[in-house]
């Protein structure tokens, strides 16, 4: 049994963050539920209200644009929820070569990856601090761990998500404010539509793929188990994670600008 009571989730329209709400309806917790698709998340909310016998509120908000954090808790306090469960999924990445990349989409995912992380668990965390407990789950990514030569600016801002994570765990672990990095790999979801080249997924072994259902059960037991990071998969992702924190980083980043480079279609010489 889940022992929070009202969960908030961004990105909740697909993938990770569709996952998270099915499961965390199932266990029987509110939700307001946060994407850009009106219609997506309507349908969601329906089902899952009744299935589950919940509350569900949504809200339709292009998290990138200045403000989020504001408006999502006004949001929340019109609908006369108490959130206690945070999970910061909404994000997407970009393929191709930086200096090819559109600068102003590149700014939103900045904005989204990053800012609206922050914006949004400055909102909530002083709640969850007043009544002593909490849980926030930001979703990184393995990328995170190393560069991502050609992925570089969605490597970045997952490795800030990473790092913010760590900070917000050692600063508040002793508050009752639980805080979780998850960091998976390829995940089965709409994401590689989504980076403006999908021949990205092509590359990927069909073993290191994983199922969002997987990513979400493991994570909800890392929390339940107080951890600060989660690679979902097992000890074989956990090892692939872990090997760029051993080895030189131009060695790292030169293998991934091969490897990318190759199963994009950008490692050419550019122009």
């Amino acid at each position: 049994m889940n022992p929070f009571g009202c969960a908030l989730v961004t990105g909740a329209s697909g993938g990770i963050g569709e996952a998270f709400a099915r499961r965390l309806a199932a266990d029987g917790l509110d939700l307001m539920l946060v994407a850009r698709s009106a219609e997506k998340l309507k349908t969601l909310a329906r089902t899952l209200r009744k299935s589950c016998g919940i509350r569900v509120e949504t809200l339709a908000l292009d998290l990138a644009k200045p403000g989020a954090g504001p408006r999502v808790k006004l949001a929340v306090e019109e609908a006369e929820f108490k959130v206690d469960m945070l999970i910061n999924n909404a994000g997407f990445g970009m393929v191709g070569s930086f200096h090819k990349l559109d600068p102003a989409r590149t700014g939103e995912m900045v904005a989204l990856n990053i800012g609206a992380v922050v914006d949004i668990t400055h909102a909530f965390l002083p709640d969850m601090l007043a009544q002593g407990r909490g849980a926030i789950l930001n979703i990184a990514s393995m990328a995170a761990f190393q560069p991502t030569p050609y992925m570089t600016s969605y490597g970045a801002t997952k490795a800030f998500v990473l790092s913010f994570s760590e900070g917000l765990w050692g600063e508040y672990r002793k508050r009752g404010i639980r805080v979780l990095a998850v960091c998976p790999g390829p995940v089965d979801t709409g994401f590689f539509d989504a980076t403006g080249n999908p021949e990205t997924r092509a590359g990927i072994p069909r073993r290191m793929m994983l199922k969002a259902e997987r990513v979400v059960e493991e994570s909800l037991d890392a929390l339940a188990r107080n951890k600060m990071i989660i690679v979902p998969g097992g000890m074989g992702q956990g090892l692939v994670a872990g090997l760029p924190r051993l080895a030189p980083r131009t060695w790292i980043a030169a293998g991934v600008a091969g490897v990318l480079g190759r199963s994009t279609g950008n490692g050419k010489k550019d122009s």
